[in-house]
């Protein structure tokens, strides 16, 4: 791990001006991508703007319709949230499949789609409810924030506050796990919500995306029979050792099934 200055933030506004003074500086949630990166010196920020210390950014409330989740809470706590649990019990049940119990009490829900993971749990759910991403300068569509591999549509120093997860009419989750990892080779976060069915994908690709074809498919229902026969092509899919890409697009059906209890 090369030498860094660490600063506590107090609040988002002292934590942004830290970020913004220093000279490459990285914000830190809860640590379980950026601390392995440091120690195996794949990273040199100049700072460490610690952001654990913002109660403002933890906790989970209904807010018009929708589940709003601090940026600081741990995944542990949305997968026991009564609230979640209650409201939209499939993202709880896909924050307890994140990791193991350690990772699902130090990382956060906001550093997570900070980092982008293409195998990462979240955005499956971000963009299977049509959720918003809220900044400390604006709120972003669902459907504008994946850009890429590790890439969003944050700006430099830019600090998500909060996520806002529409509640739905029905939704649900599956996932095949990489063994040893426990992040999915693929998930299928499926939803029925005010504005129509929406299929968010994970692990399948450089970035998550919408399976639209699904969409279409479930538009009059979500009914697993409707997915029988379509199709997913394998081009620009991610293809390793745990998997190729054809099997991944075979997966992508198999999980989309599952998740509507097919």
């Amino acid at each position: 791990m090369y030498n860094f200055n660490y600063q506590a933030a107090s609040s988002v506004d002292d934590a942004v001006s830290k970020y913004a003074a220093a000279d490459d500086a990285r914000f830190l949630a809860g640590g379980m991508t950026l601390v392995p990166v440091l120690k195996q010196r794949l990273d040199q920020p100049s700072d460490v703007v610690d952001l654990g210390a913002l109660a403002d950014l933890r906790g989970i409330s209904e807010d018009g319709g929708a589940i709003v989740i601090g940026a600081m809470t741990p995944h542990h706590d949305v997968a026991t949230s009564d609230l979640v649990k209650s409201k939209i019990p499939a993202l709880a049940e896909l924050a307890g499949t994140i990791g193991d119990p350690m990772v699902r009490n130090r990382g956060t829900i906001g550093g997570s789609l900070a980092n982008n993971d293409p195998a990462a749990s979240y955005p499956a759910a971000v963009l299977g409810l049509g959720a918003t991403i809220k900044t400390n300068k604006r709120e972003i569509a669902a459907d504008d924030y994946f850009t890429g591999m590790f890439d969003t549509a944050l700006e430099e120093g830019e600090l998500i506050t909060a996520v806002s997860f529409p509640i739905p009419e029905q939704a649900g989750y599956r996932h095949f796990p990489n063994p040893a990892s426990r992040f999915p080779i693929v998930g299928a976060f499926v939803a029925k919500t005010a504005d129509g069915v929406r299929v968010g994908i994970t692990g399948a690709a450089p970035c998550a995306y919408r399976q639209t074809n699904f969409e279409a498919a479930l538009s009059g229902g979500l009914d697993p029979e409707k997915l029988k026969g379509i199709e997913v092509s394998s081009d620009g899919l991610n293809s390793d050792i745990h998997a190729s890409a054809e099997y991944r697009a075979h997966l992508i059906g198999v999980m989309a099934r599952r998740a509507i209890g097919g």
